[in-house]
Order: structure tokens, then sequence, then C-alpha cells
């Protein structure tokens, strides 16, 4: 199986996982535009008033997708975010959190609420 393929498996896994923990699915792989220096966020969820950016991380193990989410990537999710919100006026009262979904290659995976912050 391809890198792409597996990625997209795993950004799949962590969906399922946020739906079935009552979240709603705001956005897949949303992307700010070129030259904005931001990056990518894999998902956006929602609940009640609580909006989440999700990375989702696929390595051999656990540990070492979660130090693959370097602070140079944080601070690109984090200026997404704030396009984000910016451009969907309907969340500017939500609370927001950063959080991780780490992906083993043998489909193990650990949820990280509240990963990191700005």
């Amino acid at each position: 199986m391809n890198n792409r393929l597996s990625g997209k498996i795993a950004e799949t896994a962590a969906a399922v996982y946020f739906l079935l923990h009552g979240f709603r699915v705001v956005a897949r792989n949303y992307v700010t535009g070129k030259r904005t220096g931001a990056g990518e966020v894999d998902l956006i969820v929602a609940k009640k008033k609580l909006i989440v950016f999700v990375e989702v991380k696929k390595r051999s193990g656990i540990d070492d997708a979660a130090y693959a989410i370097l602070p140079q990537q944080q601070q690109r999710i984090w200026r997404a975010a704030e396009n984000f919100i910016k451009n969907n006026p309907q969340f500017d009262d939500f609370d927001v959190r950063f959080d991780a979904f780490l992906v083993s290659s043998k489909l193990s995976f650990r949820h990280i609420a509240d990963a990191w912050r700005k």
C-alpha cells in the first residue's frame, strides 16, 4: 500500500473515531492557499461550542507519529485554523483545540486531545 493511500485510510479512521464520539466533520484536508504561510489541516471537527483542528499522522509506530508533528507544522496548522475561523464566522465564539490522531502501521491508534497550544 502506498503512503498516500495509507494516509487517506488513517484520515478516514480519524473521522470515524470523532463521529463515534459525537463530533461532526466540518472539513477534511482544509488548505488556506499557496504562499499564505499556513498549511493543510487534515480534519476539522466540531461538537457543541468546540471546534477541533486535527493533525493525523501515520508512521511505523505511535511514538514515531507523535514526534513527526514538529513545532513548525503546529504553527502552520494554527495559522490555517485562524484562516478557517476568519472565513467561517459561525465558529467565532467556539473554543478552539488542536488534537493529534496518531496511527501506526499495525493500525493501532492514539488520540491526543489538546496536543499543543499556540
